[in-house]
């Protein structure tokens, strides 16, 4: 059960690792782009290359879905980037429903595990198997992978190695599940201390200048390269204009102006006043324009039409 790229990842190891699998269950095909047409979702894309039959239940609790993986008489089932299920689901199959979480259970439960991971400036994450229960995110614990975070890592980068590690933790643990030789650790019941992932709103992307700049450098390759972290620049005709960030790198330099304010030096390096040092932006998106490098941006960038100050 899945629907994105890092649920992929896994559904192809355990067709690689041999097991047999008796449906793929995603989200119903939507509309999407200019044309309206259906769009299917990257785990049915790949069912359908590789002769899987697909369910895709608008709603979970469906008595016809419901039969209709009762006829399957799936041993387990498998869980990753999908929707929460409901128990009559979760609890059908004899062996167990498991979930693949990208992060080390029971830090970062929620929808945006790995972007909160490299917000928050931690230099490990991993994934967790666990089983569900009613409690998103807080089943029994199966096994967990760690992985190191790099101090210039994006959320991109870490999602596509997380991608790779939840699949063999997958498989892992399917092989465990077979063998009968599983041990389950218990999740605590209690959230003190535990930081939480939740989906990521527009507020939560808009850069304050008015932070450390490792602050700032983790949120914005935290965010990167989507949702993308975000400031604003005013014209001298008071229009506003947003410019995402995507990659950044912290100077030595001491901030001598206010947070915020954009030092460009010889039109080639895109300069920013945090609240104690300075940041370098790398590559941007200036509003309507595609993303690149900055120096490629401000070759072309009227800086006389603007307030040079970030907020």
């Amino acid at each position: 059960m899945g629907t994105s790229e890092f649920a992929v990842a896994s559904l192809d190891a355990i067709v690689q690792a041999g097991h047999e699998v008796a449906a793929v269950v995603t989200v119903p095909d939507k509309p999407a782009g200019r044309g309206q047409q259906l769009r299917f979702s990257d785990v049915k894309n790949y069912a359908l290359e590789h002769q899987l039959p697909v369910l895709q239940p608008e709603k979970l609790k469906d008595p016809a879905f419901v039969d209709a993986l009762h006829q399957l008489a799936a041993d387990v089932f498998v869980v990753v980037a999908f929707r929460m299920l409901p128990e009559i689901v979760y609890s059908m199959p004899p062996k167990g429903t498991f979930n693949i979480h990208a992060s080390l259970l029971p830090q970062y439960r929620g929808a945006a595990p790995i972007n909160w991971a490299v917000i928050n400036g931690e230099k490990e994450t991993g994934v967790t198997a666990f089983f569900l229960n009613r409690e998103i995110d807080k089943g029994d614990i199966i096994a967990q992978s760690k992985v190191t975070i790099g101090e210039e890592e994006s959320a991109g980068e870490l999602h596509d190695r997380l991608m790779v590690e939840g699949a063999a933790l997958a498989v892992q643990t399917l092989a465990m599940i077979e063998q009968g030789r599983v041990t389950t650790l218990p999740q605590p019941q209690t959230d003190d201390q535990l930081k939480p992932a939740p989906k990521i709103f527009r507020e939560d992307m808009l850069i304050n200048w008015d932070q450390p700049a490792q602050t700032i450098h983790d949120m914005i390759r935290g965010l990167s390269p989507y949702p993308a972290a975000y400031t604003r620049i005013q014209d001298k005709n008071g229009e506003i204009y947003t410019i995402k960030c995507f990659q950044t790198k912290v100077l030595a330099e001491k901030s001598t102006n206010p947070p915020g304010t954009v030092n460009v030096v010889s039109r080639k390096n895109l300069v920013v006043s945090a609240k104690d040092v300075q940041i370098l932006l790398q590559n941007i998106q200036f509003q309507g324009k595609k993303r690149m490098n900055s120096e490629i941006f401000l070759s072309g960038f009227r800086l006389e039409n603007y307030i040079l100050k970030f907020f």
